[in-house]
């Protein structure tokens, strides 16, 4: 099958889509930060994708990428809760962080250690840009689905849209995403427990190595 990638940013509902698709047979890593778990995952979402899927169209080009849209206003609140809590281990220089989820911040929220970080205007901004920016790299292609968890049908969309059977969508005893990471909560993925999830930091023949941007000649 070809890939599918969740670009929608962190606090959109990536966690909600990851596990909901797992029950449908699918491996999926929900950030991926090793060459191994995009080669063996058929869903990647959040960490690097929502920053990189422009290398990650290049290197997969037969993959699928679904974009979540979700209310500025209730993105703006969750993402303010989640970047205080991250900010310690996202700082460049002593931050814990592996470097690809500190650049993937880095890109899409600039300066983490800047005085108005948490600034509502500057995060829509963010928000607006990142959405802009998706919406114009895939302007006049087929292979990319926006969807908004809280609409009823969206859970149908997606399935169908990554060739879910019909007949499989109908016996599903689940018509929409489960809900997840509410207010402060940001662990659910790491408490669910499935065996079609795949290690983050999955090694491989090259251990732990993440793709060479640069010497395939896809460099931001």
């Amino acid at each position: 099958m070809s890939k599918v990638f969740i670009i929608g940013l962190p606090r959109t509902g990536t966690t909600s889509v990851s596990v909901a698709l797992l029950d449908y047979g699918f491996k999926v890593a929900h950030i991926g930060l090793t060459k191994r778990a995009f080669e063996v995952a058929d869903v990647v979402s959040d960490v690097p994708c929502f920053c990189d899927y422009p290398q990650l169209d290049k290197l997969f080009p037969d993959a699928k990428f679904v974009y979540i849209d979700r209310p500025l206003d209730k993105w703006v609140s969750s993402i303010q809760m989640l970047l205080t809590k991250m900010k310690p281990n996202l700082l460049e220089k002593t931050g814990t962080f592996h470097p690809i989820l500190k650049r993937s911040f880095k890109q899409t929220f600039g300066d983490i250690n800047a005085d108005n970080l948490l600034d509502e205007a500057r995060l829509k901004a963010c928000y607006l840009r990142h959405q802009q920016g998706v919406f114009n790299y895939f302007a006049q292609r087929d292979d990319l689905l926006t969807i908004t968890l809280s609409e009823p049908d969206s859970l149908t969309q997606l399935l169908r849209f990554i060739g879910v059977s019909e007949n499989r969508i109908n016996a599903s005893l689940n018509h929409s995403f489960p809900v997840l990471n509410v207010g402060t909560h940001v662990a659910s993925w790491g408490e669910h427990k499935h065996p079609n999830k795949v290690n983050t930091n999955l090694a491989g023949p090259e251990h732990r190595k993440f793709f060479d941007y640069k010497k395939l000649g896809l460099s931001h």
